[in-house]
């Protein structure tokens, strides 16, 4: 546990600019302070001593504005900046590498039994206020997109944007493998669509501009015509 800790240390340095020692990691980064005690729960959780782990989960929550069942299962260098919002339901399996931002969900959509909560693979970056939904999978090296909500499983390699989420780029142009942070470069395909209507209408106006002009002007030397 203690190696993975160290781990996750390692991954606030290196995705944060904005962290600057090992100790401020520790003191004041609530998303490692989350995990911290997510690992203990979960201790307590695979030894079926569920009270106590919720317990230790639900100050967990308290503490950091992070909620994170003690029965989920979480990877080495796990991310998560700011944090406030963030909710990670029971039955979540993350791999490694992952990094989410504040506001995400990770969690169930209703009274099911046995897995419910969604699998997120390796090197998966996961924007503020995107919401994933059931037991589905997303692949390794995907991107999900701020506000997206995603109810169907993403293949490796992928960027999700959008309600309901839409893969937009698939193997088409490959995510390089390892952390990728640039969710500020990624499509955005509703201002796309709009910005290809908006030229459209601008082509439409100027094609029904000329045969008005073209009207005018023989209008005129029709009247010309007339008065000479």
């Amino acid at each position: 546990m203690f190696r993975m800790l160290r781990e996750d240390i390692r991954a606030v340095l290196e995705r944060d600019p904005a962290a600057r020692s090992v100790i401020e990691v520790i003191l004041c980064y609530p998303g490692f302070h989350a995990l911290v005690l997510h690992r203990v729960a979960h201790v307590f959780y695979r030894w079926r001593l569920f009270l106590i782990a919720r317990l230790v989960s639900q100050f967990s929550r308290w503490f950091t504005g992070i909620e994170i069942h003690p029965g989920a299962r979480i990877g080495q260098r796990f991310f998560i900046d700011h944090g406030m919002g963030v909710v990670i339901g029971e039955t979540t399996e993350i791999g490694n590498n992952v990094t989410l931002y504040q506001g995400v969900t990770l969690g169930g959509t209703g009274k099911e039994k046995g897995k419910r909560h969604p699998t997120i693979g390796d090197n998966v970056m996961i924007s503020a206020g995107a919401k994933i939904l059931g037991s589905i999978t997303v692949g390794a090296n995907s991107k999900i997109g701020a506000g997206a909500v995603v109810i169907k499983s993403v293949p490796e390699n992928c960027t999700v944007v959008g309600v309901p989420g839409r893969i937009v780029v698939c193997n088409g142009r490959r995510l390089q493998p390892g952390v990728d942070l640039e969710h500020g470069d990624l499509p955005d395909p509703v201002a796309e669509t709009l910005a290809e209507i908006q030229q459209r209408l601008e082509r439409l106006e100027m094609k029904l501009s000329k045969p008005s002009v073209t009207a005018g002007a023989v209008g005129q030397q029709s009247k010309e015509a007339k008065q000479q």
